[in-house]
């Protein structure tokens, strides 16, 4: 249980950084940001590896977790609107 809580809070935290990064942060809400965080962290997981937040929260899986969510959104922005940003 306290799993999914650390998913959810470490999830929109990155969300969020990601979507200022990203210029997006006024369309998104707080559900979409944990989607975006979540996602953002399987895919940085998958593109780099090494870092999980299913271990523990260190700063290389912070990092990694944002990195992958900032690809996530480029990608979306990419496919909207046809630039990244």
């Amino acid at each position: 249980m306290i799993g999914i809580i650390i998913w959810l809070v470490v999830g929109g935290v990155v969300g969020w950084l990601a979507s200022i990064v990203m210029r997006t942060d006024a369309q998104q809400g707080i559900l979409l940001n944990i989607v975006v965080g979540i996602i953002g962290a399987f895919i940085g997981g998958l593109l780099i590896g090494g870092g999980s937040i299913n271990n523990a929260i260190t700063l290389y899986s912070f990092l990694v977790s944002l990195l992958g969510a900032i690809i996530l959104l480029a990608v979306v922005n990419l496919v909207r609107r046809g630039s990244v940003r």
